[in-house]
């Protein structure tokens, strides 16, 4: 089984994405996707276009009820993220929520979200990306995630693409058990994900391939490295259910 929990439908090509992600299902032998809506590369957009955005991965997920799940796509800094993340969640079916570049992860903008995503007990997925050269202005790292899971030991916090660089990333979130982190994007060398295993354990990867993006070099990257098939299984997809079961608590959360 496979479960690719990081895709989307972006940019202004965003309504012919479900056609290419189903075909890309049907290749592979993806079993599930998890989407979320993505209005471009700048990470500060209007509540008008996060709700179009939104609204047309809740329209996939009404059209490919088991094969898609949707996250709800907010700005915490925006008024109305809140009542956007509800809409999402209670109205619309959403698993969880993604934050993309509006504002770091630790930012106090961030506090009352994280709240909220507790009380529903779903997880955040955070774009994180560290870069040489070019870092946008609000692309959270490594160490903003390690602030708000530790703020927060009780909410769940997912760290997308290794945080960029696995040896920048990884050593800030090792001993917080709260944080899981997905190893999609193609742009990583193969080492670093033998690297995370090393440093977090396999129990703390998830699958995903920032689809529409390159999905089977993701695939390459798990299949290269010498793990069991139990180890390989908790990547593609045992990993995924269990952050995303709403009856899991984060270990060493407030009870």
């Amino acid at each position: 089984m496979i479960i690719d929990m990081h895709t989307h439908l972006m940019g202004p090509a965003y309504k012919s994405q479900p056609e290419i992600l189903l075909k890309a299902m049907d290749r592979y032998g993806i079993d599930k996707i998890y989407v979320s809506g993505l209005s471009s590369m700048n990470g500060n957009p209007t509540k008008e276009l996060i709700r179009i955005y939104n609204d047309a991965v809740y329209d996939f997920k009404r059209a490919e009820p088991d094969k898609v799940e949707a996250y709800v796509y907010a700005s915490p800094e925006l008024p109305g993220a809140i009542d956007e993340i509800k809409y999402g969640i209670e109205d619309n079916g959403a698993i969880g929520l993604k934050v993309w570049m509006s504002t770091f992860a630790d930012d106090r903008a961030m506090d009352k979200v994280a709240e909220t995503m507790i009380g529903y007990n779903m997880p955040i997925l955070f774009h994180a990306f560290y870069k040489a050269h070019d870092q946008l202005l609000y692309e959270t790292l490594g160490n903003h995630i390690a602030n708000i899971a530790r703020r927060y030991p009780e909410l769940k916090v997912i760290m997308a693409h290794l945080g960029g660089s696995a040896y920048h990333a990884i050593p800030a979130i090792r001993s917080i058990p709260n944080v899981w982190v997905d190893m999609c994007s193609s742009i990583f060398r193969g080492d670093e994900l033998q690297y995370t295993i090393e440093q977090i354990g396999a129990d703390r990867i998830l699958f995903g391939s920032d689809m529409p993006g390159n999905y089977i070099v993701n695939v390459g990257q798990v299949e290269e490295l010498d793990l069991t098939q139990e180890e390989k299984d908790k990547i593609y997809y045992k990993n995924t259910l269990h952050v995303f079961d709403t009856a899991v608590r984060p270990e060493g959360g407030r009870k």
